[in-house]
């Protein structure tokens, strides 16, 4: 596949404009004592976060996460023992996976959250006989 001079020049203004509007990654390690994957950026922000936390690392065992190198650009980590790669717009963007992924995580919880209106309004659904017990017979229509 041939790249033209126009294709090369408008990919590295992208690339100066995306490297320019998100920090770089200048260190990255893996502690294993709190099971943490940590990524120093260039603005002196640390973040930390549970492989368990960031989508495709749930299943990765801690000897995989050893060895992490980052990218030309600082933008990009890999984990060659794991084959998989933190893309650093993308961390910041989503929060450790992809909007969709990261809705997923949330909603799952939405249902669990137990407040004092939602108790109050289940003791009142009790007092009255609990929920209502749903139709299954189908009606007739009339025309």
């Amino acid at each position: 596949m041939t790249i033209s001079d126009q294709a090369y020049i408008a990919a590295n203004k992208r690339a100066a404009l995306k490297k320019a509007t998100f920090p770089a990654a200048v260190s990255v390690r893996y502690d294993k004592r709190t099971d943490k994957i940590i990524i120093e950026l260039t603005t002196g922000l640390e973040l930390g976060f549970s492989p368990a936390q960031a989508q495709a690392f749930e299943h990765v065992h801690a000897a995989d996460l050893v060895g992490a190198e980052i990218s030309p650009s600082g933008l990009g980590i890999h984990f060659p023992r794991a084959d998989l790669d933190i893309y650093i717009p993308g961390l910041l963007d989503g929060f450790l996976g992809s909007k969709r992924w990261m809705a997923a995580q949330h909603g799952s919880k939405g249902g669990a959250a137990s407040t004092p209106a939602k108790a109050a309004a289940a003791r009142e659904n009790g007092k009255k006989g609990g929920r209502p017990r749903k139709n299954n017979t189908l009606t007739e229509v009339s025309r």
